[in-house]
């Protein structure tokens, strides 16, 4: 790691400052006269159920409790501390958004080893227009994200934890003692990313896919690294020596963190399907030694997901905002949150006004997906970066599940986990435009000269849709202009 600690920190809680006033800048606007829009209008009111009831939802009459409770019990905490309005039910989701730049930078620091690119990383998160919509929505997507990021991070600590451990252990002579390799002790980062995908899947289920993901990416970390401290069976090393705590910590850990979410519901008489099994006389059968309550918790889980599977759009009647995974690399059919003309749009200084929040991959980034995607497998497979699998790992985990039920009905508000590790795998290409500290001057001033033109180009595109980002009052000429290609329309 480079060793300007001091300034390392400065840029990160700097950029992380800035971050924060453009996220909770006018934070309550918009609202429906005052009641939530789009989707906040299902979790909003949930949210509220839960401040009210102690953390559980207990509306049976409205079955559309359809996801994990975590995400609203944070949403829950901003109304408790400004109430029911626009900056009380979107006030955690900016502070989550704001704490993704913070982990980002410090992520791509440690990735790159440059707080340069770590710095360019924060400000790519910033201009951001998916991460910046929404961390000022009350939905929840954005806390899934921030969960996934952090469990991330602690995955590429325990990295380089296992590797100062083999270090040690080849000084010391007693790497070879066992042609497996030595025993590493407890790994306390390993555990806490299990901790954290279990709260990711406490936010909605896709969570999972990141245990799976994840999982696989810490076996190959362990193989690659008893393979570099000479370990002579590093494969069989790594299945029997890491390959059953990877599971404990990645499977059993997060599964208990997940059933952990659901404390206000076990405790509770009331919350939704809470006796589900004695309601509706479900038959123990081979499993009447497992409680009631987590019998009624599964029951209640499969009815949700059997919901999610069935959720179609009809064919003579698609939602007109739905999209598909495939266009969500590139984001070429975004979502349009909130739109008003005529009077209560004015302001714009002409007649005819328009207010919209839209939810808009910044272009300079996305459209740049794909070549991320194939430059990062090239590196991967071709150069052995480690870095690029890393990040290609969590990219893909967040968007190859979806491709599994394409008849799902399905939003690009889905993507917003893979938006950080893409700034990620363009951080690292970004890296490699700069070059090494000790390249020439003439190539490193070249470089970076490349690496400020495109960070430029990125804040100027997010300047560019501020407006249709922030609900600012337009006029109809500059709204069409904001629309660039058809499928935004």
């Amino acid at each position: 790691m480079p060793g300007d600690r001091a300034r390392a920190l400065i840029v990160t809680l700097v950029l992380t400052a800035i971050g924060g006033i453009v996220r909770l800048q006018n934070l309550g606007f918009p609202t429906d006269k005052g009641a939530p829009v789009f989707d906040e209008k299902h979790y909003v009111p949930q949210a509220w159920q839960m401040l009210r009831n102690g953390g559980y939802e207990d509306n049976a009459g409205y079955e559309l409790v359809v996801h994990p409770p975590v995400a609203k019990q944070l949403i829950a905490v901003g109304e408790w501390l400004f109430g029911y309005n626009g900056w009380g039910w979107r006030f955690s989701a900016a502070i989550v958004g704001t704490l993704i730049i913070l982990l980002t930078i410090r992520i791509a620091r440690r990735l790159t080893r440059s707080t340069l690119l770590g710095g360019v990383a924060g400000i790519l998160v910033i201009c951001d227009g998916v991460l910046h919509l929404q961390s000022r929505m009350g939905m929840l997507d954005i806390f899934i994200t921030v969960f996934v990021l952090a469990a991330f991070g602690c995955l590429l600590m325990d990295r380089e934890q296992v590797r100062e451990r083999l270090a040690v252990a080849v000084r010391e002579g007693w790497v070879d003692e066992s042609p497996y390799g030595p025993r590493l002790g407890f790994r306390w980062w390993r555990f806490g990313a299990g901790v954290l995908l279990g709260l990711a899947t406490g936010v909605k289920w896709s969570g999972a896919y990141y245990i799976v993901a994840f999982g696989l990416l810490c076996v190959a970390f362990d193989i690659a690294a008893r393979r570099a401290a000479g370990v002579r069976k590093p494969w069989l090393g790594a299945l029997r020596r890491d390959l059953g705590p990877a599971m404990w910590n990645l499977g059993v850990i997060a599964v208990l963190a997940y059933l952990s979410t659901w404390w206000a519901w076990f405790a509770s008489e009331t919350a939704t399907d809470r006796n589900y099994v004695e309601m509706e006389n479900v038959a123990a059968g081979p499993f009447g030694f497992v409680p009631n309550a987590l019998r009624s918790l599964l029951s209640y889980t499969f009815n949700v997901l059997d919901f999610h599977e069935s959720l179609s759009t009809p064919k003579d009647d698609p939602h007109p905002w739905e999209s598909k995974p495939w266009t969500w690399p590139m984001g070429l059919r975004p979502m349009l949150y909130y739109f008003e003309n005529g009077d209560n749009a004015a302001g714009c200084g002409q007649s005819e006004c328009v207010r919209a929040t839209m939810l808009i991959g910044t272009p300079a980034l996305w459209w740049l997906s794909l070549p991320m995607i194939g430059w990062g497998l090239w590196r991967s497979v071709f150069r052995a970066d480690w870095r690029y699998a890393a990040v290609l790992v969590a990219y893909l985990a967040g968007l190859l599940p979806w491709f599994l039920n394409l008849d799902r009905q399905m939003y690009f508000f889905y993507a917003t986990p893979m938006a950080p590790f893409l700034i990620l795998g363009l951080t690292l290409a970004l890296g490699q435009i700069l070059g090494r500290a000790r390249a020439g001057v003439e190539r490193r001033g070249t470089g970076l000269l490349a690496v400020a033109l495109y960070t430029g180009l990125v804040v100027a595109n997010f300047v560019w849709l501020w407006p249709i980002l922030n609900g600012d009052s337009i006029t109809n000429d500059h709204w069409q202009s904001q629309l660039w290609l058809p499928s935004w329309k």
